[in-house]
Parts: C-alpha cells; structure tokens; sequence
C-alpha cells in the first residue's frame, strides 16, 4: 500500500425535496438554478464542474472529483479526493427554499477511506460527519439513523446516515420507492486493464476526447448499450463518466489507475420491475472492465429482489462472497452490504 497518494473512495450525498406548489413537480424546480449557483455550491465542496449532458429529467455533470445529478426535486453530489462534500447542504438548503422547495431526505453512504488521515473536516470521522449532519439538518428530518455495516474485508465497510421527514414516513409505506440504488466499489485493479485509464506522454488530446477513447477502449460503453455517456479523462491519469440512460436514470463510473491505491467505482439506478437479468449482465460487464481483486455492493432499496442477483452474477467470475450484512433504514428502504475477494485471497 502506499503512504499516500489521489483517495478514489467517493463520498455520497442525496437529498430529496418537496413543494407546496405541484406545479414543482413537472417545472423544472432545481434544475432552475444557475450555473452560477451550481458553481458556489462546488466552491463549497472544492471541486468543478468538467463536463455536463442533460435530458427532459434532469441534468448530470462530471466533476473534476466525481459527478453531480440534478433533477426537479432531488440532488445527488458524488465526490472523492479531500473533497469537503458535506459543506454543500447548507447551501444548497438555502437555494432551494427561494425555489419553494422543502426538504424532506437525506442520506449519505460512503465507504472506508485508503487514507482516512489526509480527510478534512467534517470528514475527519464518521462520528464527526454525523455530527455536522445532525446539526445542517432542519429539525423536521426527525427520523435519522447512522451505521457502519461492517464486512470481513476491514477495508471495504460502510457508512450510512439517513434522515427523512414525518410526511415521507407516512407516504413511504403506501408508496414504496420502485427504484433501487447499486453503489460498487472496487479495489486492487487489474494493472493492466488499469493502464488504458492513463493519458499516453505527449497526448495533448482534451480532457473530452482522451475520455471518449477510454470508453471505447475499456468497453465502459458496453456497460449501458445506448446511453447518452458524458465522459472526461484527467493529467495524466484517471477517468470519470456519467450515462444517461432511460428516462430518469444514470450510471456513473469513476476510476483512480494508480499503483498501489488503484480504486473504480461503479453507480446506477434501475427499478424493480426491470428484468433482474440486467443486473447480472450489468455487472459481469463492470467486472470484466476492471477485475478487481476485492469488490463491495450496496443495494438500496425497498424490495430484496434486487441484491440476491449480485452473488449469481459475481460468483462464476471467481469473485466469491466473504460477507453480507442488511440493515433497515426509514423511508430508505433496505441496504444490504455485500463483499467479495478473488478466490486466490
């Protein structure tokens, strides 16, 4: 392992709105803030925008740590590095309410640091993001629950903080949220797969175009057939793309290449009525773009149809599963945290 070097663990933030006016459903809701907005709000957090796609539903953009997903009434900041992502709540709170726009959810799940002593604060601990979280928060999120699943494999645990309203409790379990949330983290790469995520000495190319290889390249564009794949290569290494894909959903991949701290992340959205088959396609096609030697999967989710296909899908690819723990979160849904290794570890 190195002493140091680029941390590729994302920290993930989701929160969800609400409006007095219905109209803010089908208007454009946050999706009316400007980029000038947007770009305070990153300030916060240390990073910027790179790159951005948009469809009727919402808009995503790469960013130089990760990405960003805005949708009328709900906003997703993903964001790795020394990134100081939990400082966006208060002012992104602020923004919305002058779009009459209420907040109803949060939750905030990331995974264990490679280098959990070069994070500032509020990330120092998961006990100090807590903390900052409990007090950004407006007291109407009074149902709030924090947990670090653990896993066999100590470097791959999980950190889950959620908080959600006393009107989304009551709504939730009449009307169960359809969609589902894979969240993969994969660690120790394969070093050759891991070198097409390098920028070639004197390839002047842009940051779009050098992306654009990669995805060729790595087969990232096999992944989601038919997405609308905004993608961007950084100097000299290192990757980040988001697929828009049907409708209201994403994926999203980031990748750090290097030696001794090599890290890939993979994201998406899919419901419950898709054809469960898809999983087991989506990520045999994820593991044969990185290999990695250990791989965790979180699966959010109000049903539990979805997190039983990842152990078929992982498994005959000599990924074989080391722990599994599940736990219930209000109006969230189920996380069910699994971990796998190479047979050879």
């Amino acid at each position: 392992m190195a002493v140091s070097g680029f941390e590729g663990f994302e920290k993930r933030l989701e929160l969800q709105f609400f409006g007095d006016d219905p109209a803010i459903l089908t208007d454009m809701g946050l999706r009316q803030l400007e980029f000038e907005s947007l770009e305070q709000v990153l300030h916060a957090v240390q990073c910027t925008v790179v790159s951005a796609v948009g469809n009727p539903y919402f808009d995503a953009y790469v960013l130089s740590e990760s990405s960003l997903f805005v949708y009328p009434t709900k906003i997703i900041i993903k964001t790795c590095g020394t990134t100081q992502l939990l400082k966006s709540i208060r002012p992104l709170l602020h923004k919305a309410r002058h779009l009459g726009l209420t907040l109803c959810s949060c939750r905030y799940t990331r995974g264990s640091f490679i280098f959990p002593m070069a994070q500032p604060f509020p990330h120092t601990s998961f006990k100090e993001e807590v903390i900052y979280l409990e007090e950004s928060l407006p007291s109407n999120l009074c149902y709030r629950k924090a947990s670090v699943m653990p896993s066999k494999v100590s470097s791959h645990s999980w950190h889950v903080f959620t908080a959600s309203d006393e009107a989304r409790m009551v709504i939730s379990p009449h009307v169960p949220d359809v969609l589902y949330t894979l969240e993969i983290c994969m660690t120790e790469l394969d070093r050759v797969l891991s070198r097409k995520f390098f920028k070639r000495p004197g390839d002047d190319k842009t940051g779009d175009t050098a992306g654009k290889e990669m995805t060729q390249l790595t087969g990232i564009g096999d992944i989601n057939p038919g997405a609308l794949i905004c993608d961007f290569a950084f100097d000299p290494c290192g990757y980040s793309m988001n697929g828009v894909i049907d409708g209201d959903r994403y994926s999203t991949i980031h990748v750090t290449p290097e030696d001794g701290y090599s890290y890939a992340s993979f994201e998406c959205v899919g419901s419950i009525y898709d054809d469960h088959d898809d999983v087991v396609r989506v990520l045999k096609k994820v593991v044969q773009v990185f290999r990695p030697a250990t791989m965790s999967v979180s699966t959010t989710c109000t049903s539990h149809e979805v997190w039983t296909k990842v152990a078929t899908a992982l498994e005959p690819l000599g990924l074989k599963c080391r722990s599994c723990t599940m736990d219930e979160f209000p109006a969230a849904g189920s996380v069910v945290f699994q971990t796998f290794t190479t047979r050879r570890k």
